[in-house]
């Protein structure tokens, strides 16, 4: 999977990105869509490290990308690759993901799916040691 990541550089742009959020999130499911919110958010900090970036894009290209290992459409299945590649992403750059990034991407996450979503599983994932 890692060769398909980091050939989807070349497919993230915000517009796209906020696009599929928009039109996919309940069917992606909180969990990848906390996860590429994290990323997102990741992205905008200034002192994030080129190298980090390129990471965290190649990852949210993947999940743009319109045809992935596994067809987004395939229901139950589908956001299984995406989750994957952004776990990848999450575990390489969770050093810079402080509560600002958080917060901001709980905040996303509540609008479209209301309160109470329960973020554990992706928050065990960047946990700091």
């Amino acid at each position: 999977m890692k060769k398909e990541v980091i050939n989807s550089e070349e497919y993230f742009s915000e517009k796209k990105f906020w696009t599929k959020l928009k039109r996919y999130s309940k069917k992606a499911g909180a969990s990848v869509v906390y996860a590429a919110l994290l990323l997102y958010y990741t992205l905008q900090k200034p002192e994030v490290p080129k190298k980090v970036k390129a990471t965290i894009i190649a990852a949210l290209g993947y999940f743009i990308l319109p045809t992935d290992l596994i067809p987004d459409l395939l229901i139950g299945i589908g956001y299984t690759d995406d989750l994957g590649a952004l776990s990848v992403a999450l575990v390489q750059v969770a050093i810079y993901m402080d509560d600002e990034v958080k917060g901001k991407a709980k905040i996303k996450l509540e609008e479209w799916f209301g309160r109470g979503v329960d973020t554990s599983q992706v928050d065990k994932k960047i946990e700091h040691e």
